[in-house]
């Protein structure tokens, strides 16, 4: 605390000014976490592109299906987990709550319930695999359900951690925006 030109204020050694400089604890909170959800939806985008890439050369027959398989059911409905993915990024810049609260909420619908739904149509052909050791669907000499039954579990777990994330961040939004109403 000095004027320009004359003596410093008294008791004070210009020090004192530290204590303003941190940064609130929900300001770092909310940088982190869009950190680890940039991240997820990154990963969430490969394995995306994965899926496409299988679709395209089993549809296109690029590849003899003994190589790539065909396809499931749920891989068609899991195209559209791209969306929430979006709209999570479109809330970064400006803390829009409205699009991350969207986002949340098409990651169930759009990313987890097609992941639900593809567990429960490849586990007969997993049982069948198991107990039989036959498989029908090759990808790249793998069978098919073991191979994307992996793709379930590592999405599943993107897009938990992602909603885990979402939800904090959500939280950290509403501290800020609760402490700005106060004053």
């Amino acid at each position: 605390m000095a004027s320009r030109g004359g003596p410093r204020a008294a008791g004070t050694d210009g020090s004192d000014f530290q204590h303003r400089e941190r940064v609130a604890s929900h300001y770092q909170m909310s940088v982190t976490l869009k950190s680890e959800i940039k991240k997820l939806i990154y990963t969430h985008v490969v394995i995306w592109l994965l899926l496409l890439a299988q679709m395209v050369v089993g549809h296109l027959k690029l590849l003899p299906h003994d190589q790539v398989a065909m396809p499931y059911q749920w891989e068609y409905p899991y195209l559209l987990s791209i969306l929430p993915s979006l709209l999570g990024l479109l809330s970064f810049p400006r803390n829009n709550i409205s699009y991350l609260v969207l986002s949340m909420i098409s990651t169930g619908l759009f990313s987890v319930a097609p992941l639900i739904y593809g567990a429960m149509e490849m586990f007969p052909l997993a049982q069948q695999l198991y107990r039989h050791g036959k498989a029908y669907r090759f990808i790249f000499g793998f069978s098919a359900v073991s191979v994307m039954y992996l793709v379930v579990v590592v999405a599943a777990q993107v897009h938990g951690w992602q909603l885990y994330y979402s939800k904090k961040l959500l939280d950290s939004w509403f501290t800020s925006t609760q402490e700005k109403k106060k004053k």
